[in-house]
């Protein structure tokens, strides 16, 4: 996969180079995902593009299949801002190597990342940075039914991550260790847990994710599995319900790339450059999200709180010329 980002980078190049002195890239539909974090980035990439680059972007309702298959056999979108590849691994190496699709920056610099987490501030005080030491202290973390264990908050019924935390809460000895599987009910039962515990200075143990709103707003650690990710395990029994022996096993990372099309790529100019180059990681884009959350905003609300605030950030992406005309039409 690494040989054919390098070829499909290369191609870039070559037609940022072939056509960098066009004034404007013309009309791009960019893909328009439907969870936030994509929502935003999108917004982000219409605004950068139209007012920095001169493009016309046409935003289009997407979703990380449809959206593929359609630029795989169609050519349109010109643009997925924020692919979850791991998903479309195997078809999307196929078109990079026939130069249909290009793969553009990693806009999530440290990927989708899963896990078992724990406040920062609980980390740090009692140095709690794997699960090994997270187990050895079953009384940092209250909300257990019975009240001499830990609780460990599992995933809400219905989710595909339950099965997977439920078999690493056994392989890794949990309840041996005193604690106990929480059901948290609902999304907004794992959400108010850890925003309760976070809120009361309460130690939490649980899943989640990023790059997501809740984790833009209290600050978590990543606990350390201390074993590597062992796909042949992961099919065979980790994802696997009632698997009568899991064994100790991690997530692997997410990898979140833009992909844009050959044709965007020969019309873009230097606004391909910015394709390749931004990318932002899970904190920032966490930020953004929780803003967004705690004001109802929408997702080209997000695009102008990110433009505002986080100018460091976005102004390194783009060229100097770019950035004086965005800051200009905000």
């Amino acid at each position: 996969m690494k040989k054919l980002f390098m070829a499909g980078a290369a191609g870039a190049l070559c037609f940022a180079a072939s056509s960098a002195t066009a004034e404007e890239c013309g009309t791009v539909t960019v893909a328009e995902m439907n969870w936030a974090s994509a929502g935003a980035i999108a917004h982000i990439d219409k605004i950068i593009l139209e007012e920095g680059y001169g493009c016309k972007v046409e935003l289009v309702t997407g979703d990380t299949m449809p959206t593929f298959t359609s630029m795989n056999e169609k050519g349109q979108p010109d643009m997925a801002p924020e692919l979850w590849i791991n998903a479309v691994r195997e078809p999307l190496d196929k078109a990079v190597a026939e130069g249909s699709l290009i793969i553009g920056g990693e806009i999530l610099s440290e990927g989708g990342v899963e896990g078992f987490w724990v406040p920062t501030a609980l980390s740090e005080k009692h140095n709690i940075k794997t699960v090994k030491q997270a187990l050895a202290h079953p009384e940092l973390f209250p909300g257990a039914e019975d009240s001499s264990k830990g609780a460990f908050f599992t995933c809400p019924t219905g989710w595909n991550c339950r099965i997977t935390t439920g078999n690493l809460f056994r392989a890794f000895g949990f309840e041996e260790a005193g604690f106990e599987l929480v059901d948290p009910g609902s999304a907004a039962g794992l959400d108010g847990s850890l925003a309760k515990a976070n809120e009361r200075g309460d130690g939490w143990l649980g899943y989640y994710w990023a790059p997501t709103a809740i984790l833009g707003k209290y600050d978590m650690t990543l606990l350390d599995f201390e074993v590597p990710h062992d796909q042949e395990e992961w099919n065979r029994c980790t994802v696997k319900e009632d698997c009568p022996d899991p064994k100790p096993n991690s997530w692997v990372k997410s990898e979140v790339f833009t992909v844009v099309t050959d044709e965007f790529a020969e019309k873009a100019g230097v606004a391909m450059d910015y394709v390749k180059g931004r990318t932002w990681d899970n904190r920032t884009a966490g930020k953004v999200l929780a803003w967004m959350s705690d004001n109802q905003a929408t997702n080209e609300d997000g695009a102008y709180f990110f433009l505002e605030n986080f100018e460091d950030v976005w102004t390194k992406w783009v060229t100097p010329e770019a950035a004086e005309k965005v800051k200009a039409s905000l």
